[in-house]
């Protein structure tokens, strides 16, 4: 069965979304976006009619921003963040976001043609906190293939 790679990342934002604080990012996100749409290994990613996740709530905080998205690889993804002029936003990320104590992003393998939930991406996240990289839920550091996490899911059904 052939997976792809999900992707929830999050962010506290550092003043309201319609605000000067956020007004550059805000003015990139459909440019940046679209990037996402075109780029090679890119399958979906989580929007309102709008075309973006900002107003998309998870979280009781208002303040706490959502991006989920669909990969055929790590390899893709990797290239699109960090090779992409998306990685100029990652570096400005200050600028925006407050610095989190906490996880805020992971990533997981799941069955190609599954769309995961916001609740089931807050659910990743919160399990690489609590139990650090797994198969289960992971991150760019610490990588697993779609094999180790089968043979995760044998040993501990539903990620432990």
């Amino acid at each position: 069965m052939a997976h792809h790679l999900a992707q929830i990342n999050i962010g506290r934002i550092l003043g309201p979304i319609d605000g000067p604080v956020m007004a550059e990012f805000v003015a990139n996100l459909d440019r940046i976006n679209a990037m996402a749409d075109t780029a090679p290994g890119f399958v979906w990613r989580l929007q309102s009619e709008q075309g973006n996740a900002t107003s998309i709530k998870v979280y009781e905080d208002d303040m706490l921003l959502i991006n989920m998205s669909l990969w055929e690889s790590i390899e893709a993804l990797h290239k699109y963040v960090y090779y992409t002029a998306h990685v100029e936003y990652v570096r400005r990320r200050r600028e925006w976001f407050e610095k989190l104590t906490i996880p805020y992003t992971t990533l997981w393998w799941v069955p190609a043609g599954h769309i995961p939930t916001p609740q089931e991406a807050k659910e990743r996240l919160e399990w690489l906190h609590e139990n650090g990289a797994t198969p289960y839920a992971f991150t760019f550091k610490e990588r697993f293939t779609v094999e180790e996490m089968l043979r995760y899911e044998m040993l501990e059904p539903l990620g432990g």
